[in-house]
């Protein structure tokens, strides 16, 4: 791709760029920057690296979204071929417009998450909880690219929702993170009447699982790994680990039945950082399923590329008398971009069926 991208760069205006040898060069240096970015960013060799990192990562999503758009350009015009005054100055287009949308990505990545609100009808849920207001923050992605005082704003916005009940659907810290310590102080203030619930995504078993996950039970977050609890009468909140990285030693067991089976009886709650499984959790009787994960694809066109592996990506469906809700997430992972929506906090109120 960044051989692609760098060829067929002969329309920008700039010195030395007519040389194919000059942009070879150029698309093995960013090749290079890549990788190099993603190791550093992997081995967390100190405080420059999730820079490095968000640095190449960044460059990726600028060259993706170049060689889509060069691709356009290149089939409209044979490569060239059927337009060839004008060919390389459509090219020289492609490249400014893949800049700017780079930019907005940019700043759609930046800006903080916006609430959506959502109302469900939850089966089997006692009147007397009918109004119940769920606040989720999915795939935070906190410890690497965003720190303490990002996570600080988080913990304010959901609080400023009133929860009645606060869940976590996983990914909220990464697990080879060498400052999960120096988030305890923000995680604190997530509390609500009911309680905080969490689950594991697939970015806490990165490095040190158990330092990760240690640092959410500190802070008082409840982690529900193939369990359930009931904060209310009426009320059943369930917990599966990660879908897409259960460990060899557990590929026998089926953690949606263990997390739903032997349950008391009520409305169901479940949550899962991977939306999978979800016609599984229907029939064994839960209401309203609340999955992350697919991040709504985070950068266009993405999104239609996770459909082949998450055929359910953001939003909400119906799946029987079940309610499943997929959160694009309040952060990002590796490049701090989003295209073409901004990140997202859920406010859920539960209605009596």
């Amino acid at each position: 791709m960044s051989a692609y991208v760098f060829l067929r760069m002969d329309g920008v205006p700039v010195p030395g760029f007519r040389s194919g040898a000059v942009r070879m060069v150029l698309a093995l240096s960013a090749w290079l920057f890549i990788v190099f970015a993603r190791v550093v960013g992997r081995a967390n060799f100190g405080q420059w690296s999730p820079a490095v990192e968000s640095a190449g990562l960044s460059l990726l999503i600028v060259l993706f979204l170049a060689a889509m758009l060069l691709a356009i350009v290149d089939l409209f015009t044979g490569f060239g071929t059927l337009l060839p005054h004008r060919a390389p100055k459509l090219r020289g287009l492609a490249l400014a417009a893949a800049l700017v949308l780079s930019g907005i990505a940019l700043v759609q990545g930046i800006r903080a998450p916006v609430v959506t609100e959502y109302e469900v009808a939850l089966p089997g849920l006692p009147e007397n909880l009918d109004g119940l207001v769920v606040a989720m923050a999915s795939d935070l992605h906190v410890g690497t690219q965003v720190g303490p005082d990002w996570l600080k704003a988080r913990v304010d916005q959901i609080m400023a929702l009133k929860p009645d009940m606060i869940v976590l659907p996983g990914d909220i810290v990464e697990g080879h993170s060498r400052r999960l310590n120096e988030l305890l102080p923000a995680l604190h203030g997530l509390h609500a009447p009911l309680g905080v619930y969490a689950v594991p995504g697939n970015h806490e078993n990165h490095g040190s699982p158990a330092r990760a996950l240690g640092v959410l039970a500190e802070a008082g977050i409840t982690l529900l790994m193939d369990g359930r609890v009931s904060p209310a009468p009426g009320l059943v909140v369930a917990g599966v680990e990660d879908l897409s990285s259960i460990p060899w030693e557990r590929r026998h067991l089926d953690p949606v039945a263990l997390a739903l089976g032997n349950r008391p009886a009520g409305a169901v709650i479940l949550l899962s950082h991977t939306p999978r499984r979800y016609e599984q959790a229907a029939s064994l009787g839960v209401g309203l399923m609340l999955s992350g994960h697919t991040h709504g694809g985070q950068v266009w066109p993405f999104n239609y590329m996770v459909r082949f592996s998450y055929p359910l990506v953001e939003g909400r469906f119906g799946i029987g008398p079940m309610t499943l809700i997929v959160s694009r997430g309040a952060g990002s992972w590796g490049a701090r971009m989003r295209l073409w929506k901004p990140g997202e906090i859920l406010k859920i109120t539960l209605r009596a069926d």
